[in-house]
């Protein structure tokens, strides 16, 4: 049987916070914490969560946490190395990715479920959430796309994959504006307390 499978993001260096932001306090953890939990309550089938700045605390605070951990050691070149560190990590029992940013603590179960049920109920290998429409996390990937995104340049990143295979693509209406706040400045997360 094949899985729904979780790729979470937390491997950026937060240059524009000034501190490792998947360390700051949200809810009742830290910001990983809450986007790990957030996850776990969906459908999904296991999480992996690719590190990479600080990856020893990062490590440390999810260690407890029912996750596989990759570490990116490629993360300086970008979001594209780590979505290529948590495809490779993914076992050949999967039949999609999710893929989640790890600084979006604002993604309820509830849209996870409906990207998996819109890719459940149609034919489309790319599933995207859109609020006010503009395109969201999670992006669910058909595991069918990991050779081609093991090709795509790191500039354009995993975007370019929508633009090479548009009529694959599908998007899916939420009523929720977190699928496109990642907080990326002391300013965003202030915003979040």
């Amino acid at each position: 049987m094949l899985h729904n499978r979780a790729i979470i993001l937390a491997a950026g260096s937060s240059r524009r916070m000034g501190t490792q932001k998947m360390l700051l306090p949200i809810g009742a953890g830290t910001m990983i914490e809450t986007v790990i939990n957030n996850v776990k309550q969906s459908r999904v089938d296991s999480i992996l969560v690719v590190v990479g700045a600080d990856h020893e605390k990062v490590r440390k605070v999810i260690d407890k946490l029912p996750v596989e951990i990759c570490y990116n050691a490629n993360h300086e070149s970008g979001m594209l190395s780590s979505v290529l560190c948590g495809f490779n990590g993914l076992p050949e029992q999967t039949g999609t990715a999710l893929i989640f940013l790890g600084d979006q603590p604002g993604i309820p179960p509830q849209v996870t479920n409906a990207v998996i049920d819109a890719y459940n109920d149609s034919l489309h290998g790319i599933v995207i959430p859109v609020y006010d429409n503009r395109r969201g996390h999670p992006l669910l990937v058909d595991y069918k796309y990991k050779r081609e995104i093991e090709r795509l340049d790191f500039e354009s990143g995993l975007r370019s994959l929508m633009h090479h295979f548009p009529q694959d693509v599908l998007e899916v209406d939420v009523n929720e504006p977190g699928i496109l706040m990642d907080i990326d400045t002391k300013e965003d997360y202030h915003k979040t307390q």
